[in-house]
């Protein structure tokens, strides 16, 4: 009986590091998909580093207690299955929608984002940001607004100066 006692407790300590050792968690209902559409899912979350894991939602409830994210207990109700990134904050959020949009029956719950409970909202909200070097072209488009429109002032004057003297 303890031995069975201890694997548990492995299994809420293995929990409770990802979900501190986490960027992003999205916790999803899985229940309806077939085992292709769940291979898929997985591969491509693999893909992008991201580990997919089933648990027990009462190994689940007690490292989410461990850690101090009460609220993520509402969500940890039925099949649920976790979505755990260390590096990339977004991908995890955007995988899931986007498989949602496309598969009915996946539901994303709610999930945690950098150490706080996040809602379905803020998921969705998360999952519509652009990933990493979206985010930089962005910003190199932004710095770089200024420059192209000094650069094309400065070309218009040119040109009517040399329209003057001509």
């Amino acid at each position: 009986m303890s031995g069975i006692i201890e694997k548990k407790k492995q299994v809420v300590d293995e929990i409770t590091e990802k979900f501190r050792a986490s960027q992003t968690a999205v916790v999803v209902d899985y229940r309806g998909l077939d085992v292709s559409e769940v291979t898929a899912l997985r591969k491509e979350l693999r893909d992008a580093g991201i580990e997919f894991k089933v648990y027990k939602n009462t190994m689940a409830r007690r490292a989410v207690e461990a850690i101090e994210l009460n609220d993520l207990n509402e969500v940890l109700v039925g099949p649920t299955a976790i979505a755990f990134s260390n590096d990339d904050v977004v991908a995890p959020a955007r995988i899931l929608n986007n498989f949602a949009k496309a598969h009915d029956a996946l539901e994303i719950k709610g999930g945690v984002i950098e150490g706080k409970v996040a809602s379905l909202e803020q998921i969705k909200e998360l999952a519509d940001l652009p990933n990493y070097e979206g985010m930089v072209s962005m910003l190199l488009s932004v710095l770089q607004a200024p420059i192209r429109n000094f650069a094309y002032v400065t070309k218009a004057i040119a040109e009517q100066k040399e329209e003057q003297g001509a």
